[in-house]
């Protein structure tokens, strides 16, 4: 495995990083993953979506992770945290991204090991999260022995607007 360096960024690294951010979620929506943008997205149209989480970071309702490989960021993941009263042992996982240029390296695995530390870390010991039904990263999850909830079809839409599912799944960590 390459050498891959996980961080977890503070709200001025994030700024700071507001263009490498933009390009592996704008490269991530014009390859077809359903993260919530539609095509065309530039990473000129991810920017303000960065600044938001930027914004979340600071106020400690996100961890955001960014995973380098040779000094240069290539994936992201997000760990929502900021919960309702009841829920003070839970966390959502959010935007799992992994540029086309470093899939396959282990990027994914070695994010969603960092955020589960991260929640652990936290007090936090139920993970959810959604996918869209039937593409690759639903089974990504399942091999990183994440449990299927269920599924709610035509929960949102493909970046080309088709409709798509959305499988939702669960984790309970050790603690």
């Amino acid at each position: 495995m390459p050498d891959v360096i996980i961080h977890v960024l503070t709200e001025e690294e994030t700024h700071a990083a507001l263009p490498t951010l933009a390009e592996i979620l704008s490269d991530c929506v014009e390859g077809g993953a359903s993260v919530g943008f539609m095509q065309p997205f530039g990473p000129e149209d991810a920017v303000p979506y960065w600044q938001g989480v930027a914004a979340a970071v600071g106020r400690q309702e996100t961890v955001l992770l960014v995973a380098e490989l040779d000094g240069r960021a290539f994936g992201t993941v997000q760990l929502g945290v900021a919960t309702m009263p009841n829920q003070p042992h839970r966390a959502d996982i959010r935007k799992l991204l992994v540029h086309r240029d470093a899939r396959g390296l282990g990027l994914a695995r070695r994010l969603m090991d960092k955020a589960e530390a991260e929640a652990q870390k936290r007090g936090r010991r139920v993970l959810v999260l959604d996918t869209a039904t039937g593409e690759p990263a639903e089974a990504i999850y399942e091999r990183f022995g994440w449990l299927r909830a269920g599924a709610v079809p035509d929960y949102a839409l493909m970046p080309d607007g088709r409709y798509c599912a959305t499988t939702f799944f669960y984790k309970h960590l050790a603690g």
